[in-house]
């Protein structure tokens, strides 16, 4: 049983729907001709404008231990951009490593790279591994592995052994493009992934490498800028194997091809009216889904991406008033954290059109807390690494449009259902509560190597997301939860994330998660996990439940508040609830 929202949507502008989002054309071609398409339109505009610190303590893989003290706000926003740890900004000594790249250069670097690949043996259908932080390396790697036609499989950089081995296993990777700073992490791992037979390092030079690995900065060196003499890829063909995040289990593989990610890439160029006067600041995992569609869209439409090795709040607002940045691409933790800086009003954000914030969940009340302090508008939107990603977005051109409680509306050529949960088979009507489907050119071919989750998601030609939510009478979708961590009281379903977004407005709450706990009598009940903000250290418990019980239906109340420091997330920003679940199993023996 679930109850039925009612729509917040009123006095709003509405859509002239048979005009909007209508259907595109997608050429047909391979996704590095993205690249060679604008370098021959836009050669001299900026491509890739990068300033890294190069830091005092050297990037570890163990590095990550120095912030998991840090509070839980923290935390969450600086695991999203790149979790490989390091000191702050701020703190660190350093000196700066400026990168500034046209179209036409990145191009050159890109065929230089893929000849190289070649001649060491990469052939179409091969898959390669990345494993580095935000870096122009990412993204010269990236194109040059898709213009040879292999298939990409993007690493996060804080992963450890046991994680590197299992996807460098479970993908059969033959080579892998690595950041030095992360190379003892594949030495240590190479025996236990025999098909591994290249390994590329990115910031060495040849000379101090062992025989058996390879330059990266070498052999983009010395090889021809003229564009490889291979057999292009299809647009049928995988272009790239991420690994879905995994909150429920180890991460599946997710095969899109170059038809899926070029779709996608034109979807989203056209659904954010991006074009090539825009400079996007992105600090966002490039080997996120999230960083994957963000490449693809400034790549196509010729605009600038400034690149951030990881995100810091007051290099970031620098940034913004330095390089006048127009679009800003952020996560809900992001947005607390820029909404409560204290040198926020400091800084010029005027040039900022608005700010896309995905990856999860984002409450209502922080989008309007940031809007407020910051004068840009929250754009809320959603996609998955099965879409390639994206799926769903508010409208841009008008604010009157933007309902930031949801997701958005479907985006072009892509169809959305509300379906009962139960079956997945009856179509719900406006208001009713269900799991979202959708179907696009943009949806994913399958799970690499797993048939039955593969069935599970994929039927009749619809993707199964998993999330649950409704339809206004404007097409607007609210997501509430995931399928899988919807809290069962007494036969009601009670979606943690509404209790979570309500607990945000508290001022003592600086993150939240709400699992469900097991019960005898009610089968489960709703426990929230609270990390407070600094100031707040005296708030009760009970206070707490019950500010937020008062504005909750009975069946949907919180039946206990603990505090804790940090809640888990995965690098995305997703609350970790099974980690949340285990602990508590523990603790009830």
């Amino acid at each position: 049983m679930t109850d039925t929202p009612s729509s917040v949507s009123s006095n709003r502008s509405h859509i002239q729907t048979e005009l909007f989002r209508p259907s595109l054309q997608y050429p047909s071609h391979p996704y590095a001709e993205i690249l060679s398409k604008t370098a021959e339109r836009y050669p001299e505009n900026e491509a890739v404008i990068f300033s890294a610190p190069i830091l005092a303590s050297h990037l570890t893989n163990d590095a990550n231990a120095s912030s998991a003290s840090r509070s839980g706000e923290v935390q969450g926003s600086i695991r999203l951009a790149n979790d490989a740890g390091a000191s702050s900004y701020a703190q660190a000594r350093r000196k700066e490593k400026d990168v500034n790249m046209t179209y036409r250069e990145l191009d050159a670097l890109v065929n230089a790279f893929a000849n190289a690949l070649l001649d060491l043996g990469i052939r179409k259908g091969d898959r390669v591994c990345l494993l580095m932080t935000n870096r122009p390396e990412f993204i010269v790697s990236w194109f040059a592995l898709a213009r040879v036609g292999a298939i990409i499989s993007p690493m996060n950089p804080s992963y450890k052994e046991r994680e590197v081995a299992y996807q460098l296993s479970n993908c059969e990777a033959v080579a892998i493009v690595v950041q030095h700073e992360l190379l003892a992490l594949i030495e240590r791992v190479q025996a236990q992934t025999p098909t591994l037979q290249h390994v590329i390092v990115v910031d060495a030079d040849h000379q101090t490498l062992p025989s058996h690995m390879h330059s990266f900065r070498q052999m983009a060196r010395t090889y021809a800028s003229t564009p490889p003499a291979s057999p292009a890829p299809s647009e049928e063909d995988l272009l790239t194997l991420p690994y879905s995040s995994g909150t429920t289990g180890l991460p599946k593989g997710v095969m899109l091809s170059h038809k899926n990610v070029v779709c996608n890439a034109y979807q989203s160029v056209a659904t954010a009216r991006i074009t090539s006067h825009d400079r996007m600041l992105v600090f966002v995992p490039l080997y996120h889904i999230y960083g994957i569609m963000l490449i693809g869209t400034a790549s196509m439409s010729g605009a600038t991406m400034v690149l951030m090795e990881r995100f810091e709040p007051e290099r970031c607002l620098q940034l913004i008033q330095d390089e006048r940045i127009t679009l800003l691409y952020t996560v809900p933790q992001v947005l607390a954290l820029l909404s409560d800086w204290p040198q926020l009003r400091e800084y010029n954000l005027a040039t900022v059109r608005y700010t896309q914030c995905g990856a999860a969940p984002v409450p209502p009340a922080l989008a309007y807390r940031f809007q407020e302090r910051t004068g840009i508008i929250v754009m809320t939107s959603y996609g998955l690494t099965e879409a390639s990603p994206g799926t769903h977005s508010n409208p841009v051109y008008d604010r009157r449009l933007i309902k930031v409680e949801t997701i958005g509306l479907p985006i072009h050529d892509t169809k959305q259902k509300i379906v009962d949960i139960e079956t997945g088979q009856i179509e719900l009507g406006i208001g009713e509560v269900g799991e979202l489907i959708v179907q696009g050119p943009q949806i994913m071919q399958g799970y690499w190597k797993a048939p039955d989750a593969t069935a599970e998601a994929l039927r009749d030609g619809w993707l199964y997301t998993g999330d649950i939510g409704w339809r206004d009478e404007d097409g607007y979708v609210t997501v509430t939860d995931r399928k899988k961590e919807m809290i069962k009281f007494k036969g009601f379903s009670v979606a943690p994330a509404q209790i979570e977004a309500l607990l945000l407005e508290h001022p003592a709450v600086a993150d939240v998660a709400v699992i469900a706990k097991p019960d005898e009598e009610a089968g489960e009940v709703p426990k929230a996990y609270v990390v407070l903000r600094a100031g707040y250290e005296q708030q009760s418990a009970d206070e707490l439940m019950g500010w937020v019980n008062e504005k909750l239906a009975k069946y949907k109340n919180v039946r206990e508040v603990e505090f804790i420091d940090a809640i888990p997330r995965n690098p995305s920003g997703k609350i970790l609830r099974r980690v949340l679940k285990e602990q508590e199993r523990q603790k009830m023996g």
